[in-house]
């Protein structure tokens, strides 16, 4: 086994962490916000050293927020988290660069073969940290909200659909004054969790339009105005008249939000409407026991729910090679996914807590995390 090397933090956890023996049920979320005892097990913790992270963009705000609490609680601690996207968070993990990983998709098969050449025999765990809707945001001048169903969007996204007046997206709009202004596609061109989820809803949702492969990268053939991270689309579409893009919610500012078409209904972007579209996920079938990747129903009819929604990770090897490390990536993992965490990265980003049975998977997951035999 190879364990992962990372420098030692200086001093260990002075309270153990309390475990949560709870036991989830098989939907990936509950109605009720993330557990007290998720905040239980971080707030008697006091650690010291420093944790890195590379990863999602979306989890930027968020993170900022994270960083601030747990930093106040451990004051000889730090959390340095560099957001280049999530395909080069897991690529940084992967190689042994970063102790944890923040990604808008969980880890592959391949990548989860990959994570036990540093993490030892067990490899990685994917652990939820961050439920947000991606927004498909546009700048339209006094037209700051439309609805738009699968196809439709779609379509704009493969270009098939050009202005903003095309009969396909005034036919949902009725009353709507739009203009003929020609439509600015705008895409991420670093590899991206958001670009893969979005695109997986696009496939699921709409699949005799869109028929490209799922993946991070943005398909070769429909390249277009495009930036990187989260602040580069968004920034793009800011200073371009009839761009349009998808982007975490609580970037987008004051562009244009599109509703979403969800079964017989418009659906309005919300962090509920987010959570209720998880709470129909189903974990990844082949993963190890305790591993939380969920698979998303994207093409979902039920009421409410917005299915254009990221689930974001923070990936954790299961050993560490050191007892200090471990009780510092224990210690921010469990604040982090602790009602107070997720009540600071709520109020920062406008994302959806973890319910209580997410939360109670996710310490426990946690929990397990052990130094390299």
């Amino acid at each position: 086994m190879k364990a992962l090397r990372f420098g030692r933090a200086a001093a260990v956890i002075s309270v153990a962490a309390l475990a949560l023996t709870a036991c989830g049920s098989d939907n990936a979320t509950g109605d009720t916000p993330a557990a007290e005892g998720a905040a239980s097990s971080a707030a008697g913790v006091a650690v010291s050293g420093t944790l890195t992270g590379i990863g999602a963009s979306s989890q930027n705000s968020a993170m900022e927020a994270w960083k601030a609490g747990f930093e106040s609680m451990n004051q000889d601690a730090m959390v340095q988290y560099s957001p280049d996207g999530s395909g080069a968070g897991r690529k940084a993990f992967l190689s042994g660069g970063a102790q944890f990983a923040g990604s808008d998709a969980y880890l592959k098969d391949d990548e989860m073969t990959q994570a036990m050449e540093v993490c030892g025999p067990d490899g990685a765990l994917n652990i939820p940290a961050y439920i947000s809707p991606i927004a498909i945001a546009f700048n339209l001048g006094d037209v700051t909200e439309l609805n738009l169903d699968a196809p439709t969007i779609a379509k704009i996204f493969t270009k098939a659909i050009t202005t903003w007046n095309d009969p396909a997206i005034a036919d949902q709009n009725e009353g709507v004054e739009l203009p003929d202004t020609p439509i600015t596609v705008v895409h991420r061109s670093d590899e991206s969790g958001t670009t893969e989820n979005f695109v997986d809803y696009l496939s699921a949702a709409a699949p005799e339009v869109w028929t490209y492969e799922v993946d991070g990268a943005w398909p070769a053939d429909l390249q277009s105005e495009n930036a990187k991270g989260t602040s580069g689309v968004v920034q793009t579409v800011t200073s371009t008249d009839g761009a349009i893009t998808y982007a975490d919610a609580s970037a987008v500012g004051d562009l244009g939000k599109a509703k979403v078409k969800v079964g017989e209904e418009y659906t309005e972007i919300s962090s509920d409407a987010a959570a209720k579209a998880v709470e129909v996920a189903t974990p990844v079938e082949g993963r190890p026991e305790l591993d939380m990747s969920l698979e998303l129903e994207r093409d979902t009819t039920e009421s409410g729910a917005y299915p254009v929604v990221l689930v974001s990770y923070h990936v954790y090897c299961t050993t560490y090679d050191s007892q200090e490390t471990v009780d510092l990536v224990k210690a921010f993992g469990s604040y982090v996914i602790s009602e107070d965490g997720q009540a600071e990265a709520e109020a920062s980003a406008g994302n959806a807590p973890l319910s209580a049975t997410l939360s109670e998977k996710a310490q426990m997951a946690i929990d397990s995390i052990k130094v390299a035999s």
